[in-house]
């Protein structure tokens, strides 16, 4: 095999592994995320304060309308306000919510989106 044939084999075989093991972690059920601490993560962040009853209904228009949003979307939002300016092609910079998520671990984080999707909303989907 030529040497940029043998890179390009390379290459491909490591995604290749890459995404088996992403597929391999995800399909694991102990991994699952856990919607009643969600909830309990919810109340404890006094979440409603901004966000309204049942993470619908906002107290100002700046702030987003949570309740059935997917939760692999709000587990990333959480993690970028994380990351907050620190990575600045991926955090998200808003100095509430940066506060609101240092304490949570990946899995708390997990948690409180598998609730938040869990809740009916006025979200609309496009069919």
């Amino acid at each position: 095999m030529k040497k940029p044939q043998q890179a390009v084999h390379t290459a491909f075989k490591t995604v290749c592994a890459a995404a088996a093991l992403v597929a391999l972690v995800a399909a694991n059920p102990a991994a699952a995320a856990d919607a009643g601490n969600g909830k309990v993560l919810s109340d404890s962040h006094n979440c409603a304060a901004c966000h309204g009853v049942n993470l619908n209904k906002p107290v100002s228009p700046e702030y987003p309308k949570l309740a059935g949003q997917h939760a692999d979307y709000v587990y990333m939002a959480l993690r970028q306000y994380q990351m907050g300016t620190g990575n600045p092609h991926l955090g998200r910079n808003n100095a509430i919510m940066q506060a609101q998520v240092q304490s949570l671990s990946q899995s708390d984080m997990k948690d409180l989106a598998a609730y938040i999707e869990s809740l009916n909303g006025d979200l609309v989907q496009k069919k």
